[in-house]
């Protein structure tokens, strides 16, 4: 950037970050290792009971999610996680009314009868949703551009845990 005395600008970090063009996150999950790292990119994605859609004739859930940017700092981003091969949904502790908020705070497989298992995804609030799958086959994608964050996700650590 050139200023009128010839002088150049330099651009800050954020000026660099806010122009440098973010590919769209895709992930694929078929094991464990796979969905611990999809676990990671949705930390703290916040979602309502109404964007999980769960098609027992397609055997698959779908989820709508608003993702925190952690590779990117500092944003959110609409992203889709799907998961084939469905059996069975079952939650436990989580809100029923539609427009409630429920915060991600991770995901693990727990195989069963190979290559069958379970998808926990535990919400803060401690409600979990679990997915019993034939086989794992899970997607995340991208869905929009991305927007300032509000605010950065934060945890209380045990140390500031008062109990």
């Amino acid at each position: 950037m050139s200023t009128e005395a010839g002088e150049v600008e330099a651009d800050t970090e954020a000026d660099v970050g806010a122009r440098a063009p973010v590919e769209p996150l895709r992930l694929l999950a078929e094991d464990a290792d796979d969905l611990h790292i999809i676990s990671a990119a949705l930390q703290d994605a916040i979602l309502r009971p109404v964007d999980i859609v769960w098609e027992p004739s397609w055997r698959r859930v779908t989820l709508k999610l608003s993702r925190f940017c952690w590779e990117c700092g500092g944003t959110r981003v609409m992203a889709a996680m799907q998961f084939g091969d469905v059996i069975a949904v079952k939650s436990r502790r989580l809100p029923r009314l539609p427009e409630s908020a429920l915060e991600l705070l991770a995901m693990e497989f727990a195989p069963d009868e190979a290559p069958g298992g379970r998808v926990i995804l535990m919400f803060a609030g401690g409600g979990d949703l679990r997915i019993d799958v034939e086989c794992l086959d899970a997607v995340l994608t991208d869905l929009s551009e991305r927007w300032p964050a509000k605010l950065a996700p934060t945890h209380l650590s045990e140390e500031a845990d008062p109990t």
